[in-house]
C-alpha cells in the first residue's frame, strides 16, 4: 500500500499565528475581545481564512524584552509571527541602535525555528529631533529588506492623529481604533498569509 501526503488538504489546515508585541497588541484599555489580535482573528475569518492568532502582547515591553521572551511566548507549532515592537523603546529615547539590533535578534530567532515573520513599523515622535526620528524610522525598512519580510509600515496608520480613536492617554487606540488598524493592515496580513500557504 502506498502512502503519501495530500498537500491539497495540508494547505488547508489552520494556520496558526502569534502577535508578539506590546500594549497595542495586548489591548491596553479595551475589552479583551476587542484587543488587535482577536480584531483581527475574525476579520481573517469573515473572508475565508483559517486561522488562529494568540495574543502575544506585553504592556510596557520593549524590543529587548520582546527578544528575551520570544522563546516562551511563541510555541512550537505557530507557522508565522506578526512583530509589533519598537513604540516604547522611542518612547524612552532608547537608542534606535539597540531597538533595531533587538528586533534582528527577534527576527533570526524565529526564522532559525522555521517560523515566517510579518513586520509592522512604528513611527517616531517628532519632539525627538529630526536626528532621532530618521534613524528609529530606518529600523523597519531595512530589516524587512534584510530578512525579505513584508513590512507594515506603520502600525498606527490613520490612528495616531485622530483623537476619536484614541483612549484619553491620546497614546493608546480604542476599540474603533483597533478596527481601523485592522482594516489598514488586512492587506499586509492577507499578503503575508499567502505567502505562508507556498512555504513548504
Amino acid at each position: 500500500m502506498m502512502l503519501f501526503c495530500d498537500s491539497s488538504r495540508a494547505a488547508e489546515r489552520t494556520l496558526r499565528l502569534v502577535a508578539l508585541g506590546d500594549s497595542l497588541t495586548a489591548g491596553y484599555g479595551v475589552p479583551a475581545g476587542a484587543a488587535f489580535p482577536g480584531v483581527l482573528e475574525r476579520a481573517l475569518k469573515e473572508k475565508g481564512f483559517d486561522v488562529a492568532i494568540t495574543n502575544a502582547g506585553v504592556s510596557g515591553d520593549t524590543a529587548t524584552g520582546g527578544r528575551d521572551r520570544v522563546d516562551w511566548s511563541v510555541p512550537e507549532g505557530t507557522d508565522g509571527v506578526i512583530l509589533e515592537l519598537g513604540a516604547n523603546d522611542m518612547l524612552r529615547g532608547t537608542d534606535p541602535a539597540v531597538t533595531e539590533a533587538a528586533l534582528d535578534g527577534i527576527i533570526t530567532r524565529l526564522k532559525d525555528r522555521g517560523i515566517a515573520v510579518m513586520l509592522t513599523g512604528m513611527k517616531a515622535a517628532r519632539n525627538l529631533g529630526p536626528d532621532y526620528v530618521a534613524r528609529f524610522e530606518a529600523i523597519y525598512p531595512r530589516l524587512a529588506e534584510r530578512h525579505g519580510l513584508v513590512l507594515y509600515p506603520f502600525f498606527l496608520d490613520g490612528v495616531a492623529t485622530d483623537r476619536s480613536l484614541a483612549l484619553p492617554d491620546g497614546l493608546h487606540p480604542n476599540a474603533k481604533g483597533v478596527e481601523r488598524i485592522v482594516a489598514g493592515i488586512l492587506p499586509a496580513v492577507e499578503t503575508f498569509l499567502a505567502r505562508l500557504r507556498k512555504a513548504p
